[in-house]
C-alpha cells in the first residue's frame, strides 16, 4: 500500500510533516511529540493544510482485497 498526498505542494514544509505523520497514522500527541510541538500546534498546522485542499490517495494493489484471484474459473 502506498499514499499519495495530492496538492502538497500548496502546504508549507511543517503542515507536509504533520499530514504525513497523520496519513500514517499518528495521533496529534504523538505528532507533537515527533515535531517539538505542542498538541495545539499540531491542530492548528493540520487545520491549514485542510483548509488548503490537499488530498490523500491511497494506492493498492488489485490482489491486496482479494479481487482477483489466480486461476479464477470462468
Amino acid at each position: 500500500m502506498k499514499i499519495e498526498i495530492r496538492g502538497v505542494e500548496k502546504l508549507s514544509f511543517r503542515e507536509r510533516q504533520a499530514v504525513a505523520l497523520k496519513e500514517m497514522g499518528n495521533s496529534s500527541e504523538q505528532i507533537a511529540k515527533k515535531l517539538g510541538l505542542s498538541t495545539s500546534s499540531v491542530s492548528t498546522l493540520l487545520q491549514r493544510a485542510r483548509s488548503k485542499g490537499y488530498e490523500v490517495v491511497i494506492i493498492l494493489p488489485g490482489d491486496t482485497l482479494g479481487l482477483f484471484g489466480q486461476g479464477e474459473e470462468e
